[in-house]
């Protein structure tokens, strides 16, 4: 039985995810279809890179990863199958697929180009059900990556910004926010220094990185490493989003803090 998994910023007010289930369980009745999420923001390429990279390895090997955060639906843009070492990855060619498909597992990138393998008429702003949830159907049935279009030598692909050294802290940013708030930065746990932290985010100053969120009183704002690895700053029982004010892109400041 083949998986496949979807990420979108489609939301569930409106049809759409149930629409591109719809075109799975037409051609690929017998396939498991998982939902991440279908809460990205809207057009947040980078939102839903993160959240695939981050999902993608508690999935059997072979699964199939349907991406579509995809601002330039209807342009130009390509659409891809990336076939990496433990899985195959079907998305736009804007990002969203590269975080998780690591160049060190690539073993062929396909531009997707035979109609074959798509809904007619194609429409010009909805190719999670055009193309992508078919071309996911065929994979699921046996359709081999090759067979969907000419190899492509690359794909564009995105970045997570860089922390930098400032004296002996960093100097790093929220990258995510989640859906309860809490703000997700790019520092790496074994980008920390060693011994006492402190982290600065706006006004608001957190000495430590707890264990768990319940270290801290209910309302009270604390640093944790969080399940992806990364420094998070967080509201106990409350949003750290709404509560100091940051969001993507907020200034991190993160320095030794006196014993």
């Amino acid at each position: 039985m083949a998986t496949v998994t979807l990420t979108t910023d489609f939301g569930i007010s409106d049809p759409f995810v149930g629409i591109m289930k719809g075109v799975l369980a037409s051609r690929a009745p017998a396939a498991r279809v998982i939902d991440v999420t279908h809460a990205i923001p809207p057009q947040d390429v980078l939102a839903g890179a993160l959240v695939l990279r981050h999902a993608a390895p508690f999935f059997p090997p072979g699964t199939i990863h349907v991406a579509v955060v995809d601002p330039g639906v209807g342009t130009a843009r390509r659409a891809l199958c990336v076939e990496t070492t433990r899985a195959l990855f079907v998305g736009p060619d804007n990002g969203v697929l590269t975080l998780a498909a690591e160049a060190a597992e690539v073993r062929r990138i396909v531009h997707v180009t035979d109609e074959r393998f798509f809904l007619s008429p194609r429409s010009t702003t909805f190719h999670g059900r055009d193309v992508f949830a078919p071309v996911a159907a065929a994979l699921a049935t046996g359709t081999p990556a090759p067979a969907l279009g000419p190899a492509a030598t690359g794909m564009r692909r995105v970045s997570v910004p860089a922390v930098t050294k400032e004296g002996s802290g960093l100097r790093a940013e929220v990258i995510y926010v989640d859906g309860f708030g809490n703000l997700v930065t790019n520092v790496s746990h074994d980008m920390l220094p060693s011994g006492p932290v402190a982290i600065r985010l706006g006004s608001a100053y957190i000495r430590g990185i707890a264990p768990s969120y319940a270290t801290v009183a209910p309302g009270q704002p604390l640093a944790v490493v969080n399940s992806w690895g990364l420094l998070e700053i967080a509201v106990r029982e409350g949003s750290a989003r709404t509560a100091l004010g940051g969001g993507v892109g907020a200034l991190v400041i993160v320095e030794p803090a006196a014993p």
